[in-house]
């Protein structure tokens, strides 16, 4: 597997490339990326993982910001580029970046999509990806599984 996290230049990767997409907000959401990295070790194409090693706390969010913008650069190129994206709402989040990429890429057919029943948008999450028939599981693991045998029938 090629793992590339965030801001590494993306250049030239084996595909499939998977975005992993989701919950982050430091402190409250789980540390899923490295799970689901785990699990997908075997996994012969590349992973795109936006979690950061260094994220400053205390970077203004702003277009000016260099920093803030390299990361949400190197996000959307990465999320573009990516054959399928992994999509995880973690129930102790918010995750309103998260929403946002669901909205942009529902019509791109290539997001698989995992809410737990107690997410707080949880309606919101399941509406959408019934409407544009998104694969939707509650357990991560369901999701890593469904998109493991979308992988071997390539």
């Amino acid at each position: 597997m090629n793992l590339i996290t965030a801001p590494q230049k993306l250049g030239k990767f084996k595909r499939p490339a998977i975005f992993l997409a989701g919950s982050i907000e430091m402190g409250k959401a789980v540390k899923w990326q490295d799970y689901t990295v785990k699990k997908l070790e075997s996994f012969e194409g590349t992973l795109f993982n936006p979690r950061r090693e260094h994220w400053g706390y205390s970077w203004r969010e702003s277009i000016k910001n260099k920093k803030f913008r390299e990361q949400v650069a190197w996000e959307l190129e990465a999320l573009e580029k990516s054959d399928y994206i992994i999509l995880y709402f973690d129930p102790r989040s918010k995750s309103p970046i998260s929403l946002l990429e669901l909205g942009l890429f529902a019509r791109s057919h290539k997001i698989f999509c995992c809410c737990p029943p107690k997410f707080w948008r949880r309606g919101n999450v399941e509406f959408i990806c019934a409407k544009f028939k998104i694969p939707l599981d509650s357990n991560l693991d369901r999701l890593i599984g469904r998109i493991k045998i979308t992988l071997r029938n390539l």
